[in-house]
């Protein structure tokens, strides 16, 4: 009798973070819904609401709740980027390692062990893990595949600078780019040769290079030629778009709580001519200032421009604001329902930290930028919206730059303006684009769909062999 083809099995290891979990987990509702694959994620007890709305929909989906590795890096309890405790994301990055040994003993334990392994790329540990079970590793990317190329590079060059406005070349990649030091990722400028915490990072990053293939939360349109380059670089095809990732339906509190609701923030747009309001935010962990928050206040109050604030509860804003600028501007003290803001046909322009989810989400939504990078990957991605894309146009310089206040009132001014609405429209055309992308034959659907056929193709090729 012909033996039943197994189901292919993925187990992800999201990294908890709600940059990095969220387009992960929305990955994973395509691959269990649309395509019927097995799916495990991985979490620690703390993490496991962060799952909650991914089960809900989703009831395929297995957890698997994992304490969390015991450690003497991290305070007790700590599991998460966003708990204040941690002041440098690398120790998380490498007690998450942990895992890997209870993981294993899973794998190895289970009736239908997994067939392949999806991780964030701040999990380099799992390729090794992959490695002992016989499975492919997929290193999902949340960010665009024009930062990865430039993280592939750094760790492998391992180029070094003491000014921090030094430029640092990178021959090899489309365009021949020019970074400051200081816009690198900052990950890469802790590194410090025989540290073992830096020798830990500097493997995982070196890891994934060598991992069977690569998913990212971008798509053609705006990154066809990082992609192109990935997959020569790498030396494989297996280099996918698969984005712009969103959930189904409604986002509802995506991220976190919000503490004013979607029906209230839209019935006060309601009341705002199309495209003439600026949403402003700066994701889940970039803190302004005092002095930049106050340079914000004053931009927005100056630039006569309706706008929507949300503050994360953490901007300490100039007394008196919220009352001078009743009824044209809207400051939520806490997390908002942003995908929802974005959406609104009254939302014209979005000033923005540039993190990878808040672009794809402007973009999704057919919004305008005004970049205003802090670190991470932000920089590369405000370059890439600015000098490449056309829908970004700069509001700061970022970091820890203070934006000249009549500077910036007449950037965001401009940017619900006549003079804006050529990066409007640019933006709206964009969003059909990036819509495309998704819809059935699209280049990110196709490309979802290629990895669900290489993946059942291993899988039925380790079967045939046991």
């Amino acid at each position: 009798m012909a033996k039943l083809q197994r189901r292919v099995h993925v187990l992800v290891v999201p990294f908890p973070a709600a940059g990095h979990m969220l387009p992960l987990l929305d990955l994973a509702h395509l691959l269990s819904a649309r395509y019927g694959l097995a799916v495990t994620i991985v979490v620690t007890p703390k993490n496991l609401p962060h799952l909650s709305p991914l089960l809900a929909r989703c009831p395929a989906v297995a957890s698997l709740v994992l304490p969390f590795p015991d450690n003497l890096s991290l305070p007790p309890g700590v599991e998460n980027a966003h708990d204040a405790q941690i002041h440098d994301i690398r120790f998380l990055m490498r007690e998450l390692s942990g895992l890997h040994d209870p993981l294993l003993r899973w794998a190895r334990s289970c009736a239908d062990p997994p067939t392949a392994v999806l991780s964030d790329f701040f999990c380099g540990w799992t390729n090794g893990l992959a490695t002992e079970l016989g499975v492919p590793h997929l290193v999902f990317s949340p960010s665009g595949a024009l930062c990865l190329a430039l993280v592939h590079s750094l760790w492998r060059r391992m180029p070094k600078r003491s000014d921090p406005d030094e430029l640092v070349p990178f021959p090899s990649l489309p365009g021949s780019p020019l970074y400051p030091w200081r816009h690198l990722s900052p990950i890469y400028r802790r590194y410090e040769e025989g540290d073992p915490l830096s020798e830990f990072i500097k493997a995982s990053y070196l890891a994934n290079i060598g991992s069977w293939g690569f998913v990212f939360n971008t798509f053609d349109e705006i990154e066809k030629s990082y992609l192109e380059h990935l997959r020569d670089d790498l030396g494989h095809a297996r280099v996918w778009g698969v984005g712009p990732l969103a959930p189904p339906g409604d986002a509802g509190e995506r991220g976190g709580p919000s503490l004013v609701g979607a029906e209230e923030v839209a019935a006060w747009l309601g009341n705002c001519a199309e495209g003439s309001v600026v949403y402003v935010a700066f994701g889940s962990l970039a803190v302004l200032s005092p002095e930049q928050a106050a340079a914000l206040a004053a931009g927005l109050d100056l630039s006569g421009a309706r706008f929507v604030w949300a503050t994360r509860g953490v901007v300490p804003l100039p007394e008196g604001f919220e009352e001078r600028v009743t009824g044209r501007g809207l400051v939520i003290q806490g997390w908002a329902p942003q995908v929802a803001i974005l959406n609104h046909p009254a939302v014209g322009s979005f000033v923005t930290h540039c993190g990878w989810n808040s672009v794809l989400e402007a973009v999704a939504a057919g919004v305008a930028l005004l970049t205003w990078p802090m670190g991470a990957d932000q920089f590369s991605n405000a370059r890439l919206l600015e000098e490449e894309v056309g829908t970004g146009v700069k509001a700061c310089e970022g970091g820890d730059a203070v934006p000249d206040p009549d500077e910036l009132a007449r950037v965001v001014a401009e940017s619900v303006g006549e003079a804006g609405r050529e990066r409007r429209e640019k933006a709206r055309e964009l969003a059909r684009r990036a819509a495309a992308a998704g819809d059935v034959g699209g280049s990110s659907y196709m490309d979802l769909a290629a990895v669900v056929e290489e993946l059942s193709e291993v899988a039925a090729a380790k079967q045939t062999e046991q």
